[in-house]
């Protein structure tokens, strides 16, 4: 059951990354088409602006989940280091407890957000404001799988307890640190 989340989540976060980079693509693209218009042909367009921060909203709320998936997002390296390898995955509890608490607000709040402007149109363009504000709940909701991922493989043992490419001091990972507490 496990192998079957750990592959739905992997293919959740490889679509939640492949639309982050179609998206900052995209907000490059039409950043440069503005750019382009206004200071090469002195008509500016009326709504690259606004596509172009939309564009960036969903890569940043969708790039997230991948994020979270690496531990990157939570990672304080330095307590990390200073706490003993034995309370590496209590610390790891505490983290992903947090994160699902940051994400549950982010998706209550951001569905209201996206309701409440459902009826206001984006600047230059006839599209609701709600399909820029619909990446904070589908982001958060795409992260909170990660963070479960991330948790559930570290306690069955598949990935190792703490953030990824850590660089973590390997005194600090068997619990004992060189006199003093610091790195020699």
């Amino acid at each position: 059951m496990l192998a079957v989340f750990l592959r739905f989540e992997h293919q959740l976060t490889r679509l939640a990354m492949l639309i982050a980079v179609a998206m900052l693509a995209i907000s490059v693209t039409l950043s440069f088409y503005q750019v382009l218009t206004r200071f090469v042909f002195n008509a500016p367009s009326t709504w690259t602006e606004v596509a172009s921060r939309a564009a960036m909203i969903w890569c940043v709320f969708m790039a997230a989940a991948a994020t979270f998936r690496g531990g990157y997002m939570m990672a304080v390296e330095v307590v990390y280091k200073v706490v003993p390898a034995r309370f590496l995955t209590l610390l790891e509890i505490a983290i992903v407890l947090c994160c699902l608490l940051v994400l549950g607000v982010l998706i209550h709040y951001g569905i209201q957000m996206t309701l409440r402007v459902s009826n206001q149109t984006m600047s230059g363009m006839n599209i609701s404001m709600a399909w820029a504000y619909a990446a904070i709940p589908m982001g958060s909701c795409f992260a909170i799988v990660a963070v479960m991922a991330r948790l559930l493989s570290q306690l069955s043992g598949r990935e190792k307890v703490g953030p990824e490419n850590s660089e973590i001091a390997p005194e600090a990972q068997d619990g004992q640190l060189p006199e003093g507490g610091a790195k020699p």
